[in-house]
């Protein structure tokens, strides 16, 4: 099922939160071979976990990681802005209506369903905190993945070519997107609506704000 954690509270979740740091540092570090930070006990963290990120996991029924995203809004610092501003020219986007997506990570025996119903999950932050729009960092593996999901992002620029190419995204969710996602990661809209309200226990925003 998908759970929505901010990382203050992932302290209470020890046996998840391992995991998918644990994930994390499997496919960026070991198989992508990204120049990302491991720690002692295998994770892979970076400064943004540290900013109270809201995160979005897939739990898998022995109570582990399957696959997650993190999200922050742009209002603050946010990765594509002090990492990838050439992306965009030099320029930025700070906006309380765009949030950012980053570690888009699976686990290594993540079902077929995991990456749509992450994207479902998303979704559910869209429509409950009133985000317009995700922006996001992604390279040339995760184009597939986004149209076979049926999410593409609008790209708004791009470095490299071939196999090296990042990109910039900006990602909106229709109504009709939600319901391609929904069949894709087979998921009803009810019941997605329904883990989103179990995680919180209270109005979203009025949560987010009493946390900020």
């Amino acid at each position: 099922m998908l759970r929505y954690i901010y990382a203050d509270d992932l302290r209470a979740q020890p046996k998840l939160a391992h995991s998918m740091f644990a994930d994390r540092a499997e496919q960026f570090s070991r198989r992508l071979g990204w120049a990302v930070t491991v720690d002692a006990a295998g994770e892979e963290r970076d400064e943004y976990d540290a900013m109270n990120p809201l995160y979005v996991i897939w739990e898998s029924a022995p109570g582990r990681h399957g696959g997650s995203m993190r999200f922050l809004p742009t209002t603050g610092r946010t990765m594509v802005n002090d990492v990838f501003p050439h992306l965009m020219g030099g320029g930025s986007i700070t906006s309380p209506l765009i949030w950012e997506c980053t570690r888009f990570c699976l686990a290594p025996d993540a079902g077929p369903r995991v990456a749509a119903a992450l994207m479902l999950g998303g979704g559910e932050i869209m429509s409950q905190f009133g985000v317009r729009h995700f922006v996001g960092v992604f390279d040339a593996r995760m184009v597939r993945i986004y149209r076979m999901i049926g999410s593409s992002p609008e790209v708004l620029g791009s470095d490299g070519t071939g196999r090296e190419q990042i990109s910039v995204g900006l990602w909106s969710f229709s109504e009709e997107a939600r319901r391609q996602v929904a069949r894709r990661a087979n998921i009803s809209p009810q019941l997605s609506r329904l883990w989103f309200d179990r995680s919180f226990g209270a109005p979203p925003v009025a949560q987010h704000m009493a946390l900020a």
